[in-house]
């Protein structure tokens, strides 16, 4: 049996499941139709399973002395990872809400290679889909192209023949993610840069990244600023933690509304996102008390390469900063303002690959020490927030026409909350994914960031034309 070693960084993640926080990514797509179960099968062995050998590999944790590695699964059968379910009536959002929060309460099993799909008739006259794909496979961010190499730019799409492992339509549809115009909430020392993307904010700019990798100051600095952050106070959305979440999601918000409050106030896009979770966050815990200190959110960073495929082997190549979110900040233009500078200051921060090499350290000690660490890192943060660019336009998935998409990043030791923005075909879908004993009803949540950017929305009808002759450029896409 072929058994292949795990990386460091990879093995960590393996380590890191708890009975209250699974190390799983969580994503759902819904569709506009029915999907067809046996093309969508299809689909995924050509470009998934065959495409990338994890998806047909179990791991292994052979502990300290032997480390982690991946064995083939010889007896794979994608039909015990391809799940077909009817959801509850009326079939609407609570009921496809109340599905994702279970599967995302259930360990995936480890004698199987790490990952499952469910598709979900029923929903609101089509489809759902949900993967759940333990995150030693890969990160988030990789995870997304991965997700969206699966789609066609037309309904009757086919994938055209295999160059280096990965089709030309995946490369295609992945450009938008690697390309000049991709992008993702993206820094580190090993990044190449990343544009913006429909209004998306690049945290490195390109001529940085050299000044980033040479710079033993400034990641002596960073390890300083990580080991010197308090842990969140406890409160409200930091305490305790229970098996079992809880997610939630607004509805689609324009692309086009977000970016008017963009120029409104001289910020980017991404600041307004970052800004309304903020805000609705504030709003919250000024019905449930703790909004009188501030919390810190932890920020997924991609270190791969742009403009390079995804390897095969795929794996985990990112790192963590810590975003203090300025809840203090009564005014919601104000605070957004706040949001802008403190993300500007953290653009040309080295603080994503500091973590990074120190999660890759922690994969090849004990697991107690890891446990610890990572008990003592997570204690500094309450929430993890991804924010990912998808395809401008509609795209299909056997056949069927994506009308929206999420996916959630775990939480990890003691953080409690994972928010997911998701960009796609000119709108942006915002989720939560909460503990179920902290946060029993995200729907909350949602409802607050909705009246956060409600806030922000009369601003930019009265402050567009005198801020438009002065204010900064907002990339925009």
């Amino acid at each position: 049996m072929s058994r292949h070693p795990m990386p460091s960084a990879d093995a960590a993640w393996l380590r890191m499941d708890r009975p209250e926080n699974l190390m799983a990514i969580t994503s759902v797509l819904w569709f506009d139709r029915p999907l067809d179960v046996e093309r969508l099968r299809g689909v995924l062995r050509e470009r998934l399973v065959e495409a990338f050998p994890r998806y047909t590999q179990r791991a292994v944790d052979g502990g300290t002395l032997r480390g982690a590695h991946w064995e083939d699964d010889a007896a794979f059968d994608l039909g015990l990872h391809l799940h077909h379910v009817a959801l509850p009536a009326p079939g609407g959002r609570a009921e496809l809400q109340a599905y994702v929060a279970d599967l995302m309460g259930t360990p995936i099993d480890r004698s199987k290679p790490l990952w499952h799909a469910h598709v979900i008739d029923g929903y609101d006259g089509g489809s759902a889909l949900v993967f759940r794909i333990h995150h030693c496979i890969a990160d988030g961010i990789a995870l997304s192209r991965v997700l969206l190499s699966l789609t066609d730019e037309l309904p009757a799409g086919a994938p055209p023949p295999e160059i280096d492992g990965l089709s030309r339509a995946h490369r295609s549809r992945t450009a938008a993610l690697t390309g000049p115009l991709g992008g993702v909430l993206s820094a580190g020392r090993s990044v190449a840069g990343a544009l913006a993307h429909e209004g998306i904010e690049t945290l490195l700019h390109p001529r940085h990244a050299r000044e980033l990798a040479g710079g033993a100051a400034g990641v002596a600095r960073a390890l300083v600023k990580e080991l010197a952050t308090l842990p969140d106070p406890d409160g409200p959305l930091h305490g305790p933690l229970s098996p079992g979440e809880r997610v939630a999601w607004c509805e689609p918000v324009p692309l086009e509304d977000v970016k008017a409050i963009a120029h409104a106030h001289g910020v980017t896009v991404n600041d307004v996102l970052v800004a309304a979770v903020t805000g609705g966050l504030r709003r919250w815990l000024q019905t449930h008390g703790g909004a009188d200190r501030e919390i810190h959110a932890m920020v997924p960073f991609n270190l791969r390469p742009l403009g390079a495929p995804l390897p095969r082997d795929l794996g985990n190549r990112f790192g963590l900063v810590l975003l203090a979110l300025p809840l203090l900040e009564e005014d919601a233009a104000a605070r957004l303002g706040e949001v802008g500078r403190r993300m500007r200051a953290i653009k040309e921060s080295p603080e994503g690959a500091v973590s990074y090499g120190v999660l890759s350290t922690l994969g090849r000690t004990p697991a107690v020490v890891e446990s610890r660490v990572i008990d003592l890192f997570t204690a500094k943060g309450t929430l993890v927030l991804t924010n990912v660019p998808g395809p401008r336009h509609p795209v299909y998935l056997a056949g069927a026409q994506m009308q929206g998409v999420l996916v959630w990043a775990p939480c990890a030791g003691a953080v409690s909350m994972s928010v997911s923005v998701f960009s796609y075909d000119g709108a942006v879908t915002i989720g939560f994914m909460t503990d179920a004993g902290l946060v029993p009803d995200p729907s909350a949540l949602v409802a607050e960031v909705d009246a956060e950017l409600a806030a922000l929305a009369p601003a930019s009808a009265s402050a567009s034309e005198a801020s438009s002759a002065s204010a900064p450029a907002v990339r925009a896409g």
